[in-house]
């Protein structure tokens, strides 16, 4: 049990996430929502946090993000400030929204995919600066974390087997590939000691075009149809045998137990600020 309740706020609280993050936050007893944003066009703006999710009302409604940084000013000079912020948003408003936090001493849990390699070079400075300990993560379940570390190893193991990596996500996602593909990409690539740059091969275009074989090609694939969660195919293949390594995500409750479980992590490094894995949080 934690000493003392974790006071969140969520960004991009009426989302597909956010949604369910609040609505696990509602029924834990260690977790107050104390602030929930949305872009400034969101219908929901005005409307409480629990009318939303079907459970009680909190007392706490949807506010513009435009309030974001005038909203903790205020609530810094009543020693009111959230504990830690969760955002599963998109990378322009992330990288907008995250330095306008951090700089006001609160943790962040950022599942947001696709951010950019200069936001994450500003990142590390902005949380030596504030001496805030964050958690980033492309994945917060707790499988595809396990998968990471797996598919790492599987690499070690198959020497020479060729690798592909397939993913597939709902038709609304925006990035391509996904994070998760990416992360998995890059933890392959330093187990063999390959460049990622040279390595990858983002899908394949109609044509003689042949595969580089070996090992010195890693090709990565996106599907985008209808609502399906996330899927995450890792697939080895050597002479006349292969072996799938594969995750599917059901509900993305486990995305969202995850984020909670890092947020509460942080709570506790409160003394050891850095940047955070979800390997970190899970102790992998």
């Amino acid at each position: 049990m934690m000493e003392k309740e974790l006071k969140l706020g969520i960004l991009g609280a009426a989302g597909s996430m956010g949604r369910h993050i609040m609505k696990l936050s509602i029924n834990d007893k260690e977790i107050r929502i104390v602030k929930a944003y949305e872009v400034p066009s969101s219908p929901f703006i005005g409307i409480d946090v629990g009318n939303i999710v079907g459970e009680s009302v909190q007392s706490v409604k949807i506010e513009s993000v435009e309030k974001l940084n005038s909203d903790l000013n205020e609530l810094k000079s009543r020693n009111e400030l959230p504990n830690v912020f969760i955002d599963f948003t998109v990378s322009s408003a992330t990288e907008q929204n995250a330095p306008i936090i951090i700089n006001q001493g609160i943790s962040m849990v950022i599942g947001t995919t696709g951010l950019s390699s200069k936001f994450i070079e500003n990142l590390n400075i902005l949380v030596k600066q504030n001496k805030v300990p964050i958690v980033v993560s492309t994945n917060m379940s707790v499988g595809v974390n396990v998968v990471f570390n797996i598919a790492k190893k599987l690499a070690e193991m198959l020497k020479g087997w060729e690798i592909e990596i397939i993913e597939a996500h709902h038709h609304r996602k925006l990035d391509a590939p996904s994070g998760t593909a990416l992360t998995l990409l890059e933890k392959i690539c330093e187990s063999r000691g390959l460049d990622v740059n040279k390595t990858a091969k983002f899908g394949r275009e109609k044509g003689k075009i042949s595969r580089t074989w070996g090992e010195n090609e890693i090709g990565v694939h996106a599907i985008r149809a209808g609502d399906i969660v996330g899927d995450h195919i890792i697939l080895y293949a050597g002479d006349g045998e292969r072996i799938e390594l594969k995750h599917q995500a059901h509900s993305r409750d486990c995305f969202a137990a995850g984020a909670l479980k890092a947020a509460k992590f942080l709570v506790s490094k409160k003394n050891e600020p850095k940047i955070y894995s979800m390997s970190d949080v899970l102790g992998l």
